[in-house]
């Protein structure tokens, strides 16, 4: 998940500010992803030729989530358990230390040009590092912890678009930095389910951005793409271009938003949305649609008795709700300067 094309190997962060340690090596490693909707737990192997392997996995529907966030740390806690357990049976191994995919806390993309003077000598691993050390502390907010600092390119004087500057003579570098931070209240909670869980945090990953990693091909991330990753709870979007991930975002509405329109408006209980939308949602209709009908149980009823609704009443509820996430969608790209990239 951090292999991250024209991405730089960065050196050791100075005594001061610690690197954050490395989930996995060679060994197995554990991968949480903490959803409203689901909890679920991998854990994988790297083989001898670098391939990934997993030997294990677990879920377990999500409790003690809201909106990505933790607000229940003792259903949250078991949900955790459950998943962890199921995945260490099956892997036959116990955990100790698991990378999160991170969706809680709000989490916020921002870019910062930073300069570093040289003199005139080659660039070194001490100079890039200073640099995303500035940048780190120049993106320092009250309330907030950085999860990533990401190099996007860097200029040695007037040459721009340097990938790796090490070893290139000049007189003042700068880079670009991308930094992704997320509210410290929230990483804290979450960090606390873990906690209860007997595991320690390895690693913080930007759920948007690993789920942009997992499905574009190179060609995609150069070519420049925005992935849309619908969750329960939250929707993420990660835009790349030219190899990097340039822009993260979290929207505060996902797949449960849908569920609960139908509930409401169909006046059926919450399982049973959850179950229409499944089978029969969709946001482009056909002429079908006005003549299949549907058994819908409706709320405070008897079980056995069922209201009949043809199928475009569910697709005139969900498509709405699915436009709305795609506005919002346009509107971050809009704010943060990037439909032109796409």
């Amino acid at each position: 998940m951090n292999d991250i094309p024209r991405r730089i190997a960065l050196p050791p962060m100075e005594p001061e500010e610690p690197a954050r340690p490395r989930a996995h090596g060679r060994g197995p490693f554990g991968v949480i992803d903490v959803g409203t909707t689901k909890i679920g737990c991998l854990i994988g192997r790297v083989e001898s030729d670098g391939t990934l392997r997993v030997v294990g996995f677990g879920w377990q529907k999500g409790r003690g989530v809201r909106g990505g966030g933790i607000v229940d740390l003792d259903e949250a806690e078991r949900a955790i358990r459950s998943a962890v357990g199921q995945a260490e049976d099956m892997a036959d191994m116990r955990l100790h230390r698991v990378t999160v995919n991170l969706s809680c806390g709000a989490p916020e993309s921002r870019l910062f040009n930073v300069q570093w003077p040289v003199g005139g000598r080659p660039v070194e691993d001490q100079d890039i590092r200073r640099v995303v050390v500035e940048g780190r502390d120049r993106a320092e907010a009250d309330g907030r912890e950085i999860i990533h600092a990401l190099p996007l390119a860097f200029s040695v004087d007037d040459t721009l678009g340097v990938a790796d500057p090490r070893g290139l003579h000049c007189d003042l570098l700068t880079a670009r930095l991308h930094v992704i931070d997320a509210g410290q209240s929230a990483l804290r909670s979450l960090g606390a389910a873990i906690a209860r869980c007997d595991l320690d945090i390895g690693e913080l990953v930007s759920a948007p951005m690993a789920a942009g990693l997992a499905t574009l091909v190179d060609d995609e991330r150069n070519l420049g793409s925005t992935v849309i990753d619908m969750g329960g709870g939250t929707t993420g979007m990660a835009v790349f271009a030219e190899g990097q991930v340039l822009h993260t975002a979290q929207l505060p509405v996902g797949g449960m938003h849908v569920t609960n329109d139908l509930a409401r408006v169909l006046s059926t209980p919450v399982s049973h949305a959850e179950r229409l939308k499944t089978l029969y949602g969709n946001v482009q209709s056909c002429p079908d649609d006005e003549r299949e009908m549907l058994p819908v149980p409706l709320v405070g009823e008897d079980e056995h008795q069922f209201a009949k609704v043809p199928r475009s009443m569910v697709v005139n509820v969900v498509r709405p709700r699915v436009e709305e996430i795609f506005q919002l969608v346009h509107g971050r790209l809009e704010a943060a300067g990037l439909l032109r990239a796409m």
